[in-house]
Parts: C-alpha cells; structure tokens; sequence
C-alpha cells in the first residue's frame, strides 16, 4: 500500500534542530521547505492500487531522494548512507537526526516500478509543471537540440558467447526446451563457459562456428516451427534472441550456400547487430571513425537563455528510432512549453508583430500558418539534426529552425556541387552548368551520360567515364535553402547560440568529473533515469533563478 507523510514532527527533527545549517536557497532547503509540494501522494498513487500490505516509502521522501541523488552523482548505496550521516539530506527529506536510512535496492525497486508505469517521466513532469508555472519560458521560442552517447556498463559479448548464453536462456525459459537441446544439439551447453576447443586452431574455431549455429537452427526448428504452440512473452523473447545472435554475425563458408551446415563469422558488422544477450537494446554507435561506443545514445532539447531542459530521450545508440534528427522532430512536437500564453520574453522580438502567421527562414514555406505563433519553435541543432525529412517536418509543424545544413561533397575537390544543377521538380528534370538537361526517373536519379563528352565542364565535374550521375533528394529544394541561408550574416550570428546545449549536455553526461556508464537494463529504464537527472538540474537552475513560493502558485523572486 501507499506510504503517508507525517505532518506531525519527531522530537529529534532534523530541520528544527539544524535546519540553520542547510544554506537558503540550495535545493536542501527548497526541498525541506516545498517537497510535500512538488511531490504529493498523488506522485506515486497510482503505483499502490491495494490499500493493504506494508507501507510503501512516502512519496515526497521518494520524490526528494531520487533528486538529491542524481544532483550529487551519487550510487544507490551512497545514496542511503547520506540519507543516514548527512544532515543536509535529513533536513531536506523531513527525517529525524536519528533516523536510519533504507536499504541500496529499494532505490532499484522503486525505478523500476516508475519505469515500467504508465508515467516513467513523473519526476521531470513535476519539476516542469513548476516551470509552466512561474512563466520562466513563457514567450521562449529557442531550443537547442544534441545528443551523447551513454557507455553501457554491460560486456561486450561475441558471437561464440552470444549463441552459447543464448541457447542456455531457452533451456531455462522455454518449457522442455531442456530436453530437446539434450536431443538434437551436437555440444553439451549444461557445462558452464564456452567449449572447450584449441582456441590456436582457426580449423577448430570455424567447426565450433558451424556447430553453434547448426544447433541454433536444430532447437529453433523443433520449439519454433510449424505446429509449435504459442509461447507466453518470456518464451517468444528467448526464441527470438537466439534467432538473431544466430544470423547476425555469421555467414556461409567459403564455397558454401548455407544447406551444408558450414558457417563463418561474418566479414562485417551488422548495422544493428546486438552486442550482448544481458542487454539486448545496446548497440554499436560511433562518434568518429576511430572511436566506436557502446551502449546507448540520449537526446536533449533546451532552451539556451534560461539553461532549462525542455526535454529528453533515451534510444538504442544504432538502428531504427535512435538518429539525431527523427529525434529533435519528436521532441518539438511534444514540447510542453511551447505555445504559452503571453508576452515575448526578454530581449526577443514578437514572433509575428503582424499578425500574419509568417515567419523567417529558409523553411517558411508549407502549412505553417495554422500554428499560433506563440506555439512555433525556432530549433537549433548540429548538421545531424537537417535531414531533409526533419526539415520538412519542422516547416509542416511551423517551426523555424537554424541547423547547419551538411557538408556537400563534390565528386572532383573543388569542383562543381549538386547546387550548381537546375531542378525542375514540375517538368521532373535537371540542368546541368553547360546547359544539357536531362529527364529524372521516378527513382529521382538522372544520368547526363553522352552530354558529358566534351563538356569543357567535365574535369571539374566528374571523373566517371558514363558520364556524370546524380540522385535527387526528395526534400532537394529544403536542402539548398538550408545551405543558402547558412550562408547568410543572419546564420552566422544566430548559429552560435547552439553552443550551449554543450554545457547542458556535460551536465547530464558526466558525473564526479568521468562519463556516466548505464547501469539499468533496457532503453525504457535508461529514459527514466534521463528525464530524473533532467529533473535534478532544471530544479537546481530554477532556484538560480530565485524560485520560490508565493500562494498556491510558483514564482521567481
């Protein structure tokens, strides 16, 4: 059952006895003072439905301590022993001097459980509820967007070792599944470790490949082929995993089609290859082409005047859902600041002093003008963040963005780029810089092909002998806007007010001076601790601010 606050103090209380110690205006006393207010029992209501058993944890010592935690970059076991020997965290969870603290895991029990409800972001959608209310982004039209990599905790794990643990979580998960890997497997996978074989002996080492894979197959074919009864979620989860860490990272032998049983670690990298059976949502990512990452990647979206978070995101470092710039569209759509009613803040200009419903920039064109003006973004992002697509999606939605726009890569250095062609996307086709013009396919692909022999063009233009050809992007005529304004002073001035999302992005990556390594399992859990550090440090910039109390509302002094 739900836990209750107190109102009632004991006689050793913290806050009456030192609460002169904790420094006014330092989240401690804001929390000693407001936390029943930021953080209600309707916080966590809906996590207790029973109204028996044990009390829970009340939800404002919850509220307060998953806060202070992520504040001080501390682990779950430091985390109860300042609860206990801190006088600080005393005073600002309204706990007793001589009060013991909780165990480590039930900081573990706890995320979980908001993790896995139906509000995982409750701790940040309490701290912007007091945003909104003290009106601190109201008018507030910029959002810096980027992202950072998150290490994962987790091991690297092989293709040998990924089959082998793979194969043995189906013979504890799925029922009987014990028996027939008994029956038709070649290796023993009751033994712990991995086989034991001549690990010098590339002969030895691609017969084990062969072997674990035809096993792989084997136990699939009799647990999930056809006629197999349907499998409860564990089950289908055990089953597909063993299906993809055994065709992701293998493939035919040399002189082999597959129906012979012989296999070989593949020659590349699938581009969304699971690294580990532990956690299956990390991945490969790299940053550069000599640095490669593993783990997970978080996106941030702030309002660079102010320092405060608008929003953020935990994806899979690699695949589908985890690129840069399908992710700052997703967080300006759900932007909770957005379209707040009010004046402009300090120092910018009305949005639309007009009345019209235009707006500045090169993505002005499109349906924009059925969005208030005072609901339009202006998103500044890296190049990553300009993807056609995303562009598009920022100029349908009516938000104006200053995103540096890719790098165009002509095939000669220093010669002629895809900007020095003509598209005609009503006629469907292309001029090129000598005058010959040329039909698009529906592929949106156009070849010049004989135009080019003796072109007094072609050495700066290509040096493939058809002749030159080129693709059209879908979204050409959003990318060459893109890159004519950042060519402009405008740009230039404008552009390097992204810069502070770094700073931002530092606070959220780093703690005790070194990279956070992900601890929690799964992308689901890794967002909820996100948007809890996000929590912290929009709480913590707020009382910068002068937050404070005044009635029922939430004001800066």
């Amino acid at each position: 059952m739900q836990g209750q606050s107190r109102m009632d103090r004991e006689l050793l209380d913290a806050e009456m006895l030192a609460g002169h110690l904790v420094p006014p205006g330092s989240v401690f006393a804001f929390l000693a003072e407001h936390r029943r207010e930021l953080f209600p029992d309707s916080f966590t209501a809906d996590l207790f439905p029973s109204r028996t058993g044990r009390p829970s944890l009340p939800a404002d010592l919850v509220g307060s301590v998953l806060v202070l935690k992520e504040l001080h970059d501390l682990s779950d076991p430091q985390t109860a022993d300042a609860l206990k020997f801190d006088i600080r965290w005393k005073v600002a969870c309204g706990r007793s001097l001589t009060q013991m603290s909780f165990d480590p895991s039930t900081l573990v029990y706890w995320r979980k459980r908001i993790a896995k409800s139906s509000r995982p972001d409750r701790v940040f959608d309490a701290v912007a509820e007091v945003i909104a209310q003290t009106g601190i982004l109201r008018g507030r039209r910029k959002r810096c967007v980027d992202s950072t990599v998150f290490d994962d905790a987790v091991a690297t794990q092989d293709t040998v070792t990924q089959v082998v643990a793979a194969i043995r979580k189906v013979a504890r998960v799925v029922p009987g599944a014990g028996a027939v890997i008994g029956r038709v497997c070649q290796l023993d996978y009751s033994r712990p470790g991995k086989p034991a074989i001549d690990w010098d002996d590339p002969a030895a080492k691609e017969k084990l490949v062969s072997d674990l894979v035809n096993d792989a197959l084997a136990v699939l074919a009799v647990l999930a082929g056809p006629g197999t009864p349907q499998r409860d979620l564990a089950a289908a989860d055990a089953l597909g995993l063993l299906a993809l860490v055994a065709g992701q990272d293998v493939e035919p032998a040399e002189g082999s089609d597959g129906t012979d049983g012989r296999w070989r670690i593949a020659r590349k990298v699938a581009p969304d290859r699971v690294i580990s059976t532990v956690d299956t949502q990390s991945r490969h990512t790299r940053k550069s082409k000599s640095k490669r990452r593993d783990g997970f990647r978080g996106h941030v979206a702030a309002e660079p005047e102010t320092g405060l978070i608008t929003d953020c995101e935990v994806t899979m470092a690699a695949g589908p859902g985890s690129t840069d710039a399908e992710n700052g569209v997703k967080m300006a759509a759900r932007d909770r600041f957005a379209g707040t009613p009010g004046s402009t803040g300090p120092g910018e200009a009305p949005d639309d002093p007009a009345g019209t419903g235009d707006s500045a920039g090169p993505d002005a064109d499109g349906p924009q003008s059925a969005r208030p003006a005072d609901a339009r973004l202006e998103v500044y992002g890296d190049s990553a963040y300009g993807s056609g697509e995303a562009r598009a999606a920022y100029r349908d939605a009516g938000h104006d963005t200053v995103i540096k726009p890719g790098p165009l890569r002509p095939a000669v250095p220093g010669g002629l780029t895809a900007d020095d062609f003509t598209i005609d996307e009503q006629a469907g086709t292309v001029t090129c810089p000598a005058g010959v013009t040329r039909p698009m396919s529906p592929a949106r692909t156009v070849t010049f092909g004989a135009g080019c022999a003796g072109c007094p063009l072609r050495p700066r233009c290509t040096t493939a002998r058809g002749g030159r050809c080129m693709t059209i992007h879908p979204h050409d005529e959003l990318l060459r806007a893109a890159r004519a304004h950042a060519r402009t002073d405008d740009f230039k001035k404008a552009y390097p007010t992204r810069s502070a999302i770094e700073r931002i992005i530092a606070w959220t990556a780093t703690q005790n001076g070194r990279r956070v390594r992900l601890r929690y399992l799964g992308a689901v859990k890794n967002d909820a601790w996100l948007h809890t550090r996000c929590a912290a440090i929009n709480l913590r910039t707020l009382l910068r601010h002068g937050l404070a109390r005044s009635g029922s509302a939430w004001v800066l002094a």
